[in-house]
């Protein structure tokens, strides 16, 4: 519900109570004057009016949509960046460094100060809004409107009536901002509408709402602002908002504060999506809290970046709305947000396209953003000067037969800031992509097309910031990505080409081959792994707390356990806390806690108990062959009754550590030397796993794979080569 029902009368009564006594030069004693046929017939019109703004301005309904959505019910309150936070940055290496340091993927960060927006409209008189597309600057305005309608008593504080005036109607040299609110109340039935408006303007009870400065053609621009500049001027007792492209603006208007849109932050996000799913059975289903739920998972981190503007979220909560879930294959989730900047979001709102896109096509342009995209991903940069870009965009040009080479880099590159978005100013002629998810996914784009893979897995199969490339490209071979997960299994074994780890490799295939077991090898071999690994660390902690400190925690405890578990997670039970809090972690802390030296005989009670479910849990998954978990629970439960006490000096509980430690070893035929891996040694096992794992997202993330391939990639995971 907007509310609108419940209070359709009184505004209706304030709406016309406004035209009477502003509207119609009567005096003081107006209601005498007027005759009551003329007052109703205001009632009718001002009900009118109300009805038309929200049946017009008051609904939403894009990309797509099979039905509208009233606006009230899915807004969120939107947030203005102050003006010195759009200031703070004067560098390309200043961006560059701010951004590095930020936790989330954005490139607004989480930290600036932000305005209410209703607060700042009913603060400034004068107001222009700016933002990139879909930002939900419309929306903002559209929304203002609606509340003025409800009057002074609701979030909007000035009596006035508003008025929403599309400024890409004024497409010819003549824009009568006067002829065109008279029509607006005119249509809906005002007497006299030509004098209302006069006396309206006059006595400033006006607030007008000028959309989208920059979606007046570029031939018409300048004169169509001097004259809406002559008659904010003449009327300048009235209230008025206009919103514009921020590429689009150059603080035209001076009497205009400026106020850009701060992106979505999660509380607005989760208000938006919360608001969506509103029907009985989305509530009884608890889809916004699903789809909450899911965005925020660290697999949709890219994903969740798209959620920062209100059009792209609506893109996620129509395709979640349409399938419950958000697609693996990301690639083409990102190619339809991409149309949507590209061409969709232009054609549904009629905005006129500038005279270069009759020459360059939306396929050419995806062609050239996916080479600027690699070019300055590879180069390691979410920032670029201008003049390199334009740069770019006159050798892609240049260099492509079909291409026209009449073209103006630099009206290119203002065409795309202005009616797309993709490319951003973020900083004086300081240039990146609007989201990072768009540079990821135009270099995987241009990776799959000019078949790059083998480079791509040569040089980046382990750096992290390549991770989504990685999934993109292989969602984008739609002839298959065969090739890619087997070129990248042939990397992945140059990280265990080392003595120690070939042997401890050797040993978990001793330990588990040949086990007949619910899980499938690869899936023994990787829980193998991660008990190893915990053992590693539990060692390492209690014999070299220096070598600890700088790579086993909280490095390894986050990266190679973390990968090797998330693995084996996969072939497990599919319960990964029960797995992992019982064969892995408690193996783990327990350890640490005793080694630390808080070594009293709770502690290693507690400790042994530990161990005790761990053998159950192992012995139950059935991973290693030739381990009497038996016998090994028996020898714990005697270990338990000789604990030192709590007098004996802390000598004689660090030796029962030793001998607790050394049943272990013995029960898997496992020694220290196996376990005592170096620095470089526990690099290696880390960027080993997180490159297995790599491969099994891809394997998700690929729309077409043989399954033969498959099959014997996994049969081969996590083996020795050549064995």
């Amino acid at each position: 519900m907007t509310g609108f029902e419940s209070i359709a009368l009184a505004a209706a009564k304030s709406l016309a109570g406004i035209v009477i006594k502003f509207g119609w030069d009567s005096g003081s004693n107006f209601l005498q004057k007027l005759p009551d046929q003329i007052q109703q017939k205001i009632f009718n019109a001002s009900n009118k009016y109300i009805e038309s703004y929200e049946q017009r301005h008051g609904i939403l309904k894009v990309l797509g949509m099979q039905q509208p959505v009233k606006l009230q019910e899915i807004y969120a309150e939107v947030q203005f960046l102050r003006e010195e936070q759009r200031q703070q940055f004067t560098s390309v290496a200043n961006l560059e460094q701010v951004y590095r340091q930020s936790p989330a993927r954005k490139f607004q960060l989480q930290k600036c100060q932000k305005q209410n927006g209703l607060k700042v409209a009913n603060q400034k008189q004068y107001l222009m809004v700016l933002g990139q597309p879909g930002a939900g600057k419309s929306t903002f305005l559209r929304r203002i409107g609606l509340e003025a309608l409800k009057g002074t008593k609701d979030k909007y504080q000035h009596e006035c009536i508003p008025v929403f005036l599309e400024l890409k109607q004024f497409n010819n040299l003549d824009i009568n901002l006067e002829k065109a609110i008279s029509e607006e109340l005119q249509n809906c039935g005002f007497p006299d509408s030509e004098d209302s408006t006069n006396n309206l303007l006059e006595k400033g009870k006006l607030l007008i709402l000028l959309d989208g400065l920059d979606e007046i053609p570029t031939a018409q621009l300048d004169a169509a602002i001097t004259q809406i500049e002559n008659f904010v001027d003449k009327h300048n007792q009235n209230r008025f908002i206009a919103s514009c492209r921020t590429a689009a603006y150059h603080s035209r208007f001076k009497r205009f504060v400026d106020v850009v849109m701060a992106d979505f932050d999660d509380t607005q996000i989760e208000q938006f999506i919360t608001n969506w799913f509103q029907s009985e059975q989305d509530k009884r289903f608890f889809m916004g809290q699903k789809c909450w739920k899911l965005l925020r998972q660290s697999e949709y981190a890219a994903t969740k970046e798209l959620a920062q503007t209100p059009l792209l979220l609506t893109l996620l909560c129509l395709v979640f709305d349409d399938s419950q879930t958000f697609p693996k294959n990301r690639a083409s989730l990102y190619d339809d947000a991409l149309d949507v900047l590209l061409k969709r979001w232009a054609a549904e709102k009629r905005i006129q396209r500038e005279p270069i896109y009759q020459d360059l096509t939306i396929a050419l342009e995806k062609m050239m953003l996916a080479e600027i995209a690699y070019k300055t991903f590879e180069a390691d940069l979410l920032f670029f000067p201008q003049r390199e870009i334009v740069q770019q965009i006159c050798d892609f040009l240049a260099s492509n037969l079909n291409a026209p080479k009449h073209l103006d880099g630099e009206k290119i590159l203002e065409a795309i800031q202005i009616q797309q978005g993709i490319l951003v100013e973020r900083a004086k002629d300081v240039i990146s992509f609007s989201h990072l998810t768009f540079q990821e996914y135009l270099t995987a784009q241009h990776i799959a097309d000019n078949n790059l893979i083998e480079k791509l897995v040569t040089n980046y199969l382990t750096d992290t910031r390549w991770r989504e490339v990685f999934l993109l490209v292989a969602g984008l071979m739609r002839g298959g990505a065969d090739q890619l997960l087997l070129l990248m299994e042939t990397e992945v074994h140059k990280y265990t080409n080392a003595p120690k780890l070939r042997n401890l490799q050797k040993w978990i295939e001793e330990k588990t081959t040949g086990y007949k077991g619910g899980l499938k090898p690869v899936g023994k071999r990787a829980s193998a792994y991660s008990y190893a690994i915990n053992i590693a660390i539990a060692y390492t902690y209690a014999t070299n707390t220096s070598l600890f400190a700088t790579i086993a925690h909280p490095y390894i405890r986050e990266n190679v356990y973390s990968y090797s578990r998330a693995i084996a997670n996969l072939y497990t039970t599919g319960n990964h806390d029960d797995f992992s809090n019982y064969a892995f972690t408690k193996l783990y802390t327990k350890p640490i806690a005793i080694a630390n030296g808080n070594l009293n005989v709770n502690t290693i009670n507690d400790a042994i108990n530990d161990f005790i479910q761990s053998c159950s849990r192992l012995d139950e998954l059935k991973i290693f062959k030739a381990v009497n978990f038996a016998d090994l629970i028996n020898q714990l439960e005697e270990l338990k009754n000789k604990i030192p006490s709590n007098k004996y000096p802390q000598e004689e509980r660090l030796a029962f550590l030793d001998r607790l430690l050394q049943s272990w070893f013995i029960a898997f035929d496992l020694t220290p030397e196996m376990v005592n891996l170096s620095k470089e040694e526990f690099k290696r096992l880390t960027n080993y796993f997180y490159a297995n794992y790599l491969i099994i997202q891809c394997k998700e993330a690929a729309v077409r794979l043989k399954p033969a391939t498959w099959e014997a990639i996994e049969e081969r995971m996590l083996f020795v080569p050549g064995d």
